[in-house]
């Protein structure tokens, strides 16, 4: 064959390649709209919704598109309506329409309706970062947040009713009140050990500007004055204000706390043996009477910073995600702020796409939230939601 066929006929294939992968989209869109629909009812609460984008529950929306779960026979949920919680408005309005306003009668008719309940976070809105006055890393005071006795009402309910509930951080701490949060934890068999904490990059305060104001001045207000740090680590928040700094290289032998996962979660939640994990997190201790384990926190510490942890009551590994699934009700308890990433919903239109998830995040950043969807969320809640369904087929 001539050489020039040969260049010709490459070109060709090349081309080929080419327009399949420019149109791949188009035919994973449409195969996704030849998969029916799949009816379950969800309770979702948000109330920590500062725009329209709906990013502490759009995580999960975006399960819920890929799998074409639907509210009814025809109609797909809508992130930005189909929760109940804190709704933003333009012009710095807003409308709260939360599960506070349910009377007893009418928390036990949703509660009736309802196939699960999602409290995706319960944190809240607060006026510096609403209102764009002050600076949105210091605390302020609070529009709307924390778990009411309402919503620990309608949990009850739903776990008296054998329902599925799923909850995450942040729902036991500040703002949720110590009564509701041990109602909360007495219900579900889970105490919180009062600690939250989360990693940083870096704590360099004129370099980091995701690191909170209060942080840094509680810190100094329990140690002289003194803030001797520069690098990453991981910052531990009691409720009682006090904190504790582990920082890499001299307290942490791995910088970043890692999520380490049981042959349970591996093999039937899909999750990865081993996760790098650096958002918000809470320390909590599950009763095994209620829960098991199916993945733990692991904080990598040196000597130093085991004796700091130890001297704080704080363990260097704990309960990442618990879960209950009996006859009498089921329940799951993310011990992380998994719902927050920063995804894309328009990929939900596009099946098969969590096949392609290594293109859809920075592999060599540990900062990329986007990964924590793709590696944990989307395969856990995913399996979690269609075992659900199917029970409930089964049930019907």
């Amino acid at each position: 064959m001539p050489a020039t066929d040969t260049y010709h006929k490459n070109i060709n294939i090349l081309g080929s390649i080419l327009l399949l992968l420019f149109l791949m989209p188009l035919w994973l869109f449409i195969i996704w709209n030849f998969f029916p629909k799949k009816k379950m009812v969800l309770a979702v609460v948000d109330k920590t919704v500062l725009t329209k984008a709906g990013q502490e529950h759009v995580s999960l929306n975006w399960v819920l598109l890929q799998e074409k779960y639907s509210k009814t026979k025809k109609e797909l949920y809508n992130h930005s309506q189909d929760y109940f919680g804190f709704f933003p408005e333009e012009n710095k309005n807003f409308d709260i329409k939360g599960l506070e306003r349910f009377s007893t009668p009418q928390l036990d008719k949703l509660s009736d309706d309802a196939d699960m309940a999602y409290f995706t976070d319960a944190y809240g809105i607060y006026r510096n970062e609403w209102y764009a006055k002050g600076d949105e890393k210091e605390r302020s005071g609070i529009i709307y947040g924390g778990m009411s006795e309402q919503d620990v009402e309608f949990l009850g309910m739903m776990k008296n009713k054998h329902k599925l509930v799923v909850s995450e951080f942040n729902c036991l701490g500040s703002p949720t009140s110590k009564l509701v949060s041990a109602k909360f934890q007495e219900l579900f068999g889970i105490g919180w050990t009062g600690w939250i904490g989360r990693y940083f990059d870096s704590f360099d305060t004129t370099v980091n500007k995701e690191l909170p104001k209060w942080v840094v001045r509680n810190y100094k207000a329990q140690n002289q004055g003194k803030w001797p740090f520069t690098k990453g680590g991981i910052v531990f928040v009691h409720s009682d204000d006090r904190i504790v700094i582990l920082e890499k290289d001299n307290d942490l032998a791995e910088e970043f706390p890692e999520i380490q996962t049981n042959e349970e979660g591996q093999k039937k939640y899909h999750l990865p043996q081993s996760f790098y994990y650096t958002f918000w997190f809470d320390i909590i201790e599950s009763n095994n009477d209620y829960n098991h384990t199916i993945a733990n926190f692991v904080i990598n510490t040196t000597n130093h910073g085991t004796q700091m942890l130890a001297k704080n009551g704080i363990p260097t590994s704990f309960p990442a995600i618990s879960l209950h699934k009996n006859n009498d009700y089921k329940f799951f308890y993310f011990s992380a702020d998994f719902s927050d990433n920063p995804i894309e919903l328009n990929t939900a239109y596009l099946k098969f796409v969590p096949y392609f998830k290594k293109f859809m995040y920075n592999r060599r950043d540990p900062m990329d939230r986007k990964a924590t969807f793709w590696e944990i969320y989307q395969p856990m809640v995913t399996t979690i939601l269609n075992d659900y369904h199917q029970e409930i087929a089964q049930r019907k």
